[in-house]
């Protein structure tokens, strides 16, 4: 009986891990790469938010989720040669964005960026009153004195672009991408584990068998 169920339990094992480990992985990575997707900062317009060649998380997001201070990536076709760029969500749609070339209001209220370097508003400092269509945002960069975004297009739309155009929101925060990540490296190691005991599991078996032949009158 020991022989015949030489190697059972590594192969109970296997048909318990395998399964879970596929599982844990595809949800796990499945979920990652559906949700989130990396970038790299290429210019200075975002700075000292996000330096030239830092990476980042970008989580993808519904055009409804989008709020005001995100930092979204965005598309826009007829700017930037078509390349995404990061920029600051100022306004959404049916928002009243004012600037007197200095300091920003929105529906009334002023706008409190300590993310912009004092005093390096650039050279584009003239004031501004527009109205931000619906479906569409006003963007800004941190760093206005190098930034063409919003208010180089304000006879477009009001400068803003479509909401449709974002391709995800910056995450500062690592900890549920790094999870989801994590599930699935866990899911990852726990089917090779499984593919281990399934081999060790047969070759034990096979053993056994042979043993028992060999010992056969």
């Amino acid at each position: 009986m020991r022989q015949r169920g030489a190697g059972t339990g590594l192969r109970v094992g296997a048909r318990v891990l395998v399964p879970l480990g596929l599982v844990l992985a595809l949800g796990g990575l499945g979920a990652f790469f559906t949700n989130y997707q990396g970038a790299t900062v290429m210019g200075e317009a975002m700075t000292p938010t996000y330096r030239p060649g830092e990476r980042l998380v970008v989580e993808r997001v519904d055009t409804g989720e989008i709020r005001r201070g995100d930092v979204v990536l965005v598309r826009v076709p007829d700017r930037y040669q078509g390349g995404p760029v990061l920029q600051r969500v100022i306004g959404t749609g049916g928002d009243h964005v004012t600037s007197d070339g200095d300091r920003i209001t929105v529906n009334g209220q002023p706008v409190d960026e300590p993310y912009v370097t004092s005093g390096d508003m650039g050279p584009t400092t003239e004031p501004y009153d527009v109205r931000v269509p619906d479906g569409r945002l006003f963007l800004l960069g941190d760093n206005r004195g190098n930034a063409r975004d919003s208010r180089f297009f304000l006879d477009e739309q009001s400068g803003s672009v479509a909401a449709s155009g974002v391709l995800g929101r910056v995450q500062d925060g690592v900890a549920v991408p790094a999870a989801w990540g994590a599930l699935g490296v866990l899911g990852a190691v726990l089917t090779l584990v499984g593919v281990g005991l399934g081999i060790g599991g047969y070759a034990a078996g096979r053993s056994a068998r042979r043993q028992t032949a060999y010992r056969r009158p």
